[in-house]
């Protein structure tokens, strides 16, 4: 007995030093983005002036990352995000309180492994390529999905070897959000009767190095019943494949992409973007943005895109912008020049914003 009691022991006093010895951090991190901004040609008529509700240069969102190195290269790791509207202060992304992001994983020199709500591989994949990113003028005019690109009740892996990145996301339940927030579907899933309803899978591989970088990806959602239309039955399907790649010319960074959607649900729909855009530092604390976009939807409408932006770094934390956006519809099209704005169906539209960001 005494010597079960010593042996007891020496093994509690060694997985207390053990654990003392575990290095871990938390991080608190966020950004609050916000301005003035003007439209015309709004869908009840007249312009609109005021602060948006989603989005300026960036959303606005703080959250918390923490890690811990449980030796032997492995790492235990957790994401909690939450997006916020700093003109009224309500929570974004359909009111959730960790909207943005809610996972916890293990981390290794074989990659990462995820599990919660996360970005899929169509935000990592378009990133890098996209110059302007998920801002005010952007391409969410024309698919809101696109800086969205989350999924619920999501396993999720990434690996990053020298210059090759490989990735995948897998979804028992991709939109637990009901019908509220930027591209929602309500579509929870997880229906015991019903193994594929609101089921997702995404996969992405990239190449970068520090001149140029490739992508591509593949996101499949499955709709289910009670949905956001069309996927209002699990036999329906929306397909989004995306082609991008950037090259660096000297303060110059050119990107480019090309993003086709299928949406196989009681009628077919298809539909493609192109995008070109360039980034130039033109000083140690000024960047110019410009992009033009071209939006294709078989049979239904067509629309161009033009954005053009401008910041400048008051500090590494704070900058100022300013931001216009051009949109031309075709007869029938309806895609507004400002995230979550509104436009009359088939007008052009012009969109300004002014703002201030800082992060910490």
């Amino acid at each position: 007995m005494k010597k079960a009691v010593i042996y007891a022991a020496a093994v509690t006093t060694m997985t207390i030093a053990s654990l003392a010895n575990a290095q871990s951090s938390v991080t608190l991190y966020g950004i609050v983005d916000t301005g003035v901004q003007y439209y015309n040609h709004a869908a009840g008529g007249g312009k609109v002036i005021g602060m948006p509700s989603l989005t300026g240069e960036v959303p606005s969102r703080f959250g918390f990352r923490g890690s811990e190195d449980l030796g032997g290269g492995l790492k235990a790791l957790f994401n909690l995000e939450v997006g916020f509207a700093p003109s009224t202060g309500a929570l974004n992304n359909g009111g959730r309180l960790f909207g943005r992001a809610a996972n916890v994983g293990l981390s290794s020199n074989y990659g990462t492994l995820t599990l919660g709500r996360q970005l899929n591989m169509t935000y990592y994949a378009i990133i890098p390529a996209d110059v302007i990113g998920p801002a005010i003028h952007s391409i969410a005019s024309f698919d809101p999905y696109i800086p969205n690109a989350r999924s619920d009740n999501a396993i999720g892996y990434m690996g990053k070897f020298d210059g090759l990145t490989v990735g995948a996301t897998y979804s028992f339940g991709r939109d637990a959000a009901g019908p509220a927030g930027p591209a929602a579907t309500n579509c929870a899933g997880q229906v015991a009767a019903n193994f594929i309803a609101c089921r997702q899978y995404t996969a992405m591989v990239a190449y970068n190095t520090a001149l140029f970088g490739v992508a591509a990806s593949y996101d499949v959602m499955r709709g289910g019943t009670g949905a956001s239309a069309p996927l209002s039955s699990s036999n329906y399907t929306d397909t989004r494949n995306l082609v991008d790649a950037y090259v660096m010319l000297g303060p110059v960074k050119v990107g480019a992409g090309w993003l086709r959607r299928n949406t196989s649900a009681a009628v077919h729909a298809q539909s493609d973007i192109f995008f070109l855009g360039a980034e130039y530092f033109t000083a140690p604390y000024l960047v110019l943005d410009a992009q033009a976009l071209r939006y294709i939807n078989r049979g239904v409408a067509n629309g161009n895109l033009f954005v053009a932006r401008s910041t400048y770094l008051l500090s590494k934390r704070t900058s100022v912008y300013a931001s216009l956006g051009y949109i031309m519809n075709s007869a029938k099209g309806n895609a507004p020049v400002a995230a979550l704005g509104s436009v009359q169906t088939g007008a052009n539209q012009l969109g300004l914003m002014a703002g201030i960001q800082h992060k910490f």
